[in-house]
């Protein structure tokens, strides 16, 4: 083999590789919303930083809370999600399958939206209100 074809056979393995994590990294398997009380949310990775979290969620009260854990990539959600912390909010995500690392996130779930939410529906029909929130920059000092 010459060295012309190893070159060759190594520049066509590094563009199926890359065009492999380009169309995983832009397709999504699935997006939804999730409700509930974010409960830990911290910048991870020795490497790549990526912002990891976990939310409770809770279907029915009295019931043990189920917990979905999610990932950010965005600095502006990631902020975002910080000043809403303890509060229930609604996370709009998009589940990616076939990342090859963990240094894109540790989680298959990448929240692109959040949301505060000010009520929290307990059936069809019954709705316990909750109150107004009110971001920390403009609360009455």
């Amino acid at each position: 083999m010459s060295i012309k074809s190893i070159f060759g056979i190594i520049v066509v393995a590094a563009l199926v590789v890359g065009g492999y994590i380009l169309v995983v990294m832009k397709w999504s398997y699935s997006s939804g919303e999730r409700a509930g009380w974010i409960q830990k949310f911290s910048k991870k990775g020795w490497l790549c930083k990526t912002w990891e979290g976990e939310m409770a969620m809770v279907s029915m009260p009295g019931t043990t809370a189920e917990k979905f854990y999610f990932t950010v990539w965005d600095d502006d959600v990631a902020e975002q999600i910080n000043k809403v912390m303890g509060k229930r909010v609604s996370l709009h995500y998009e589940e990616k399958v076939g990342i090859p690392t963990s240094c894109f996130g540790e989680t298959r779930h990448f929240v692109t939206k959040v949301a505060a939410v000010s009520e929290i529906p307990l059936a069809p029909g019954v709705i316990v209100p909750t109150p107004p929130l009110v971001a920390p920059e403009f609360e009455k000092k």
